[in-house]
């Protein structure tokens, strides 16, 4: 088991790193389509914002959402015991899978803006950027207090 540990190490880093740059493209996509849903009317600001939602999802949030899952189960099958560790391990996965749901949706909110089909209003979209927020906080009061 002693091998294991200095890859395990390395996995947990890209696992951080993903995380973060995962967690800036849920935190920053509602936003934008809260700015979309606010000007709908605005045709050359909805230009604009469409590819600024399409490069966030495409470019940083999905490559970032699939690094995080790949290096977290690959942390779960290096250490497999964990599941014996505690309660917070289970609310942990469960809320990571959770924000993987968040993610989808905002992928299909991405593809309706993108074809004007989205029609949820501003106050919508408000509410909904909390969501990530609050899986975060549940999934580090897990990580770090392991209850």
């Amino acid at each position: 088991m002693d091998w294991i540990m200095p890859y395990y190490q390395w996995i947990k880093v890209v696992h951080i790193i993903s995380v973060i740059c995962w967690m800036a493209g849920l935190f920053y996509l509602p936003r934008l389509f809260v700015y979309h849903a606010q000007n709908r009317q605005n045709l050359d600001f909805v230009k604009i914002i469409k590819i600024q939602e399409h490069k966030l999802f495409a470019y940083i949030a999905r490559p970032a959402m699939l690094f995080s899952v790949a290096s977290g189960l690959a942390l779960l099958w290096l250490y497999a015991d964990i599941f014996k560790s505690g309660l917070w391990i289970h609310i942990k996965l469960l809320s990571a899978i959770l924000l993987l749901i968040f993610h989808i949706v905002c992928g299909i909110f991405v593809t309706r803006f993108r074809h004007n089909l989205c029609t949820l209003s501003e106050r919508f979209f408000r509410v909904f950027n909390e969501i990530p927020t609050i899986l975060m906080i549940i999934i580090v009061i897990c990580a770090v207090i392991k209850f």
